[in-house]
């Protein structure tokens, strides 16, 4: 067999990988952001889970991960666009502003929602409960990286994460959900909602930001991801008769700001580091033929 298509050995390391990988960007970070939408609305929670970047990178400079660079154009732009996303998250939680009526479908998908089911609004404890699962995003990405180095199988190991996280979940659920009429999945809604969730939403997400990372690298990846705040703003507000205020407008415009101020840090960085490795390159070249040349 060919050395290069030789599988590497699944170690306990791995394993132990795959464990916070399903953690941090499973069960953990998907209940903390399901819980955060039931304080707050979908546009909100997305708006601030775009903090994402933002936060990746202050995590990967505390482990010592990634270089600030402030004396750089690229480490002034990562550093500038942070401020941006936090200043827009926190524009977010304290600032609502008037409601933007915008238009209006008189349809709203969870009108029959029994009182008892319907959580009380809370934008600050939302806020705070978001914050920590866009940190579990965080880690995860962080931990995936150093997963990828030591088992570059991205598919097996979106298998086996995702395999971690439906258990952690499980077991969750058992502990917390008592009631075993909440465990029914009739032919409604509902069955409709955990199946697109554990289709689309997992399966067929995780396969394909895998693919999108191995061709194109998660600096081209993470540009598509303010997309999500326009488009989750837009439904909700058709079907969930969600109210767009104007405090949503603008700290979501500040946090998507901050994202591609990062990105193109990021981008300058990575444009710095190629335009290094081709001189280098090109200098080793020249010295190796000038020494065949003698």
């Amino acid at each position: 067999m060919n050395a290069k298509k030789k599988r590497p050995k699944l170690t306990w390391t791995i394993l132990f990988l795959a464990f916070l990988c399903g953690l941090f960007g499973g069960s953990l970070g998907q209940n903390l952001y399901l819980k955060s939408l039931s304080y707050t609305s979908a546009t909100y929670a997305t708006a601030i889970f775009n903090l994402i970047p933002g936060i990746t990178f202050i995590v990967a400079v505390i482990l010592g991960l990634e270089k600030l660079g402030l004396n750089t154009a690229a480490g002034k732009g990562k550093a500038l666009g942070t401020m941006f996303g936090i200043g827009g998250a926190m524009l977010l939680t304290f600032y609502q502003g008037p409601e933007l009526h915008l238009w209006s479908t008189n349809i709203h998908l969870l009108h029959k929602t029994p009182p008892s089911k319907v959580v009380k609004t809370n934008y600050f404890l939302g806020t705070v409960i978001a914050l920590a699962g866009c940190l579990c995003y965080s880690c995860w990405l962080i931990l995936q990286a150093k997963a990828a180095e030591r088992y570059p199988c991205a598919y097996s190991f979106t298998a086996l994460m995702m395999s971690m996280g439906t258990v952690q979940s499980f077991v969750y659920s058992v502990c917390t959900v008592r009631d075993w009429n909440e465990w029914k999945l009739g032919w409604n809604v509902r069955l409709f909602v955990v199946a697109y969730a554990g289709i689309v939403g997992s399966g067929l997400m995780f396969s394909l930001i895998a693919w999108c990372v191995r061709k194109k690298g998660p600096v081209f990846v993470s540009i598509f991801n303010p997309l999500m705040l326009i488009m989750v703003a837009i439904a909700g507000s058709l079907f969930l008769d969600e109210k767009i205020h104007l405090g949503t407008l603008l700290g979501g415009g500040l946090i998507v700001i901050g994202v591609y101020v990062v990105l193109w840090g990021k981008g300058k960085e990575v444009e710095v580091s190629q335009l290094i490795r081709e001189n280098l390159s090109y200098h080793f070249t020249n010295l190796h033929l000038e020494i065949h040349a003698c």
